[in-house]
């Protein structure tokens, strides 16, 4: 029996039959085969030829068969839908890394033309928590931008944070990009912006954010206690508050989408300036407010920018109509809208930097003028209570129903209450006398009508 297993491991070409054994139970093996045969190998036998194919620890030599020489098996017909499928795949991956290269480029030109001015206004810029000053280099596409200065939210988001400033909390500054990454997508936005005038064209924009301390300091930012008094004396000497109003200076293709879109623009009326181009319109609250924004430098900024220019709103509404009274607190920023120009140079923006810098310094001006006569100030007063007293009617009818509600299941509980403990005589009776009762209460109605 041993010598059979071991012949059967070596593949042998020899199969000894029973007789030499002397085991009467085994059957007679058929003859060797030519071609031995290899143990098996992932399920399918291997012959063995002397001429081809590798040597086993035994010596044999084990060939390859058409099982695993796949050129010999198949041909490129068999290969036709990855030849149609393939190209596809390539070429959204090479879109794809190209459309992201692209974006990520434009963001970082913008923080290279940028960020030198927010280190310079700002005590922090960017996410890392630490400030480090950028060295400026003769010619500014060789700026250096560390990581962390700008953060990447998706393919077409990047996002920017500066604060540590008086009168400015923090600045919050979004680019949003074309989706270059996805073609498909893109040229969807388009055709769907040419047929349907609500579907927004796809732009290419930089939305500012500056949020005022409103003389708020104290419960925004954390003071040491051995700094308390110093700081108290300073905030008394300078206030950062100033009046609350809704301003805003904007080109004139963005003023019907812009009226439709903000509920604190909607509280404004429009009227065009001599001072500023005729492709530009104000929305103001007041004239008085209208002569105190607009200054020489800011008008010649605003021209300077031409038709990168979106709108600048300094508001202290929500953009959003108020829903609760909570909703109508004061919260006091201005927001600058930019387009993004085309160019890949830092160079392109130097037509809005100086408008970029009249929006982080625009908060400095409000605290030092934005301080209104008695009548200006109850104008644009009148507008707030009267949003807040609709409010106030809108939430007082709402628990008015709710207390109605409320009596009415309790009585509705007494009534089921009472109607159990009656026998079905008694329900009868009190369900006539309710019939009754309808009927009369149905009558006075008609009559008071007649």
């Amino acid at each position: 029996m041993s010598a059979i297993l071991q012949n059967i491991l070596k593949g042998g070409a020899e199969t000894p039959s029973p007789s030499s054994s002397g085991d009467a139970d085994f059957a007679d093996f058929p003859g060797a085969p030519e071609q031995p045969v290899a143990p098996v190998s992932g399920g399918v036998p291997v012959v063995n030829t002397p001429s081809q194919g590798a040597t086993t620890a035994a010596g044999t030599a084990v060939p390859f068969t058409k099982w695993y020489r796949v050129w010999e098996r198949t041909s490129p017909q068999d290969f036709i839908q990855e030849a149609f499928v393939l190209p596809f795949i390539i070429l959204v991956l090479l879109s794809h890394f190209w459309g992201t290269r692209r974006n990520r480029r434009t963001a970082r030109t913008w923080a290279k033309a940028h960020v030198p001015l927010l280190q310079s206004e700002f005590e922090v810029v960017g996410y890392n928590g630490i400030r480090k000053e950028i060295p400026t280099p003769p010619e500014a596409d060789e700026i250096e931008i560390p990581e962390g200065i700008i953060k990447e939210r998706s393919p077409q988001e990047f996002v920017l944070y500066a604060t540590g400033r008086q009168n400015v909390a923090f600045v919050d500054v979004t680019i949003k990009l074309l989706k270059w990454y996805n073609p498909v997508y893109l040229f969807g936005d388009w055709m769907l912006s040419m047929v349907m005038d609500s579907w927004p064209a796809p732009t290419q924009k930089i939305d500012c954010f500056a949020y005022a301390f409103d003389g708020k300091e104290k419960d925004i930012v954390p003071v040491p206690a051995a700094e308390k008094e110093t700081l108290e004396r300073r905030s008394k000497a300078n206030n950062s508050s100033y009046d609350g109003f809704v301003f805003a200076v904007v080109h004139k293709n963005k003023m019907r989408q812009l009226r439709e879109d903000r509920y604190d623009v909607s509280l404004t009326f429009t009227k065009d300036n001599p001072k500023l181009p005729a492709w530009t319109t104000v929305m103001s609250e007041s004239a008085e407010v209208t002569d105190m924004i607009l200054t020489k430098d800011l008008i010649s900024a605003i021209e300077n920018a031409g038709d990168a220019f979106e709108y600048l709103v300094i508001t202290d509404q929500p953009l959003e109509k108020p829903t609760t009274i909570d909703e109508t607190t004061p919260r006091k920023r201005i927001n600058l809208s930019l387009q993004v120009p085309s160019g890949s140079s830092v160079s392109v923006y130097d037509t809005t930097k100086t408008l970029f810098a009249q929006f982080l310094r625009l908060t400095d001006r409000l605290v030092s003028v934005a301080h209104f006569r008695a009548e200006v100030s109850r104008k644009i007063r009148n507008k707030r209570d009267e949003e807040i007293r609709r409010l106030k009617r809108a939430d007082e009818e709402e628990k008015a129903e709710e207390r109605k509600l409320a009596a009415e299941k309790i009585k509705k509980d007494e009534r089921e209450k009472t109607l159990r403990n009656m026998s079905a005589e008694e329900q009868r009776k009190f369900l006539e006398k309710e019939r009754d009762r309808e009927a009369k209460r149905g009558a006075k109605k008609q009559s008071r009508r007649g």
